[in-house]
């Protein structure tokens, strides 16, 4: 079944849309498997190319959702996770807010790398919403503690190359 998913960026007023296959379903989770079709984008702890295969993890109850990318071949990029608010399930549909963090996280789990520090102070959070400041702290350290224990999206059993 193919969903389409909607990324939601404010602070740069655009919205990505593309569409994912529905690997897996839960009441609070969408597993969705995805190919990256833009252009080569080289982030300099990671390069998506086109092709790549993208686990797409989302959560109604988390703040965050985690891609695992892989090349044509099937060989582990990482986890690109975006700290988010909950996403927002339709019928056929992802929707995800984008606040700025994101956490990458390297194939072995031990290294990994907060991006766009920059953008997210700039959108004033840890001073004009200190709840939102706060759960989005709590996310980074859940991505962290799940990364290192192998658990969650970082198992190996977490993914599921069914298309």
């Amino acid at each position: 079944m193919m969903f389409r998913v909607r990324l939601l960026k404010p602070s740069k007023r655009t919205v990505i849309t593309y569409q994912g296959w529905l690997l897996q379903r839960t009441m609070t989770s969408i597993l969705l498997h995805a190919r990256w079709e833009r252009p080569l984008t080289n982030l300099g702890c990671v390069v998506f190319a086109p092709g790549d295969h993208l686990y797409e993890h989302f959560y109604s109850d988390r703040w965050y959702n985690v891609y695992e990318l892989c090349t044509p071949d099937g060989t582990r990029k990482g986890w690109y996770c975006n700290v988010t608010r909950p996403a927002i399930f339709g019928e056929q549909t992802v929707e995800s807010e984008d606040l700025e963090l994101d956490l990458f996280i390297a194939p072995n789990c031990q290294q990994m790398q907060l991006l766009d520090e920059a953008e997210y102070a700039a959108r004033g959070f840890a001073v004009n919403d200190p709840a939102l400041h706060e759960a989005v702290q709590a996310a980074l350290a859940e991505l962290r503690q799940l990364a290192c224990q192998g658990a969650g999206p970082f198992a190996d059993e977490a993914i599921r190359r069914e298309t």
